[in-house]
């Protein structure tokens, strides 16, 4: 495979395997679920999956989202720590779930860099400095053999600590599903 790159200055890759990457999809046992954005309660629902939709979300956006849900045990990530950001690499062995990833990575580095929050109904609020301050974000993105590369940097402290505590998020959320979800949500102090 030849490398594709893509140097986007401004904005971030919210670069998760599951991301919405590092978006926050809570689903409880029998009582509904609660958006950190929108506040509204809702049946669970782990087929349709109606806290990855959201009031500025497209309906594919929202799918892809869904694909990398149910299908996170084929996901892998590495993580580095930059004194500056992150570096991630991640990977899906299933080949659907890797254009899904790709989808949903780059489209998110456009919507940060316009700051156009998906608004999506339960979203990790480590996102906000995102969509609020896109602009001093610069992301490199690539697809290589390794997987979707994405080294995201900022010269501001408070928002490299974002990038370094989202990245971690979506490892969590890659490696243990909804179980992540649940207990990240349950730290943040949500209903669910």
């Amino acid at each position: 495979m030849t490398s594709k790159s893509i140097l986007i200055a401004g904005t971030v890759v919210l670069a998760g395997a599951v991301g919405a990457a590092g978006m926050y999809v809570a689903m409880s046992n029998d009582h509904g679920m609660m958006g950190h954005h929108g506040g509204a309660m809702m049946q669970h629902d782990e087929t349709n999956m109606p806290g990855l939709r959201g009031e500025n979300a497209s309906a594919q956006e929202s799918a892809d989202l869904a694909v990398m849900f149910n299908n996170f045990a084929t996901i892998t990530r590495e993580v580095e720590n930059l004194p500056n950001g992150i570096r991630t690499v991640t990977r899906a062995s299933d080949p659907a779930v890797m254009d899904a990833l790709v989808n949903h990575s780059v489209g998110m580095i456009d919507r940060v860099g316009q700051l156009d929050d998906p608004k999506i109904l339960i979203q990790s609020p480590t996102l906000d400095i995102f969509f609020l301050r896109g602009a001093e974000i610069i992301s490199e993105v690539s697809v290589e053999d390794e997987g979707l590369v994405v080294i995201q940097t900022s010269a501001d402290p408070q928002i490299v600590k974002a990038l370094q505590t989202h990245a971690a998020e979506v490892t969590e959320m890659a490696e243990r599903g909804m179980q992540a979800v649940h207990e990240m949500m349950m730290a943040n102090g949500e209903s669910h």
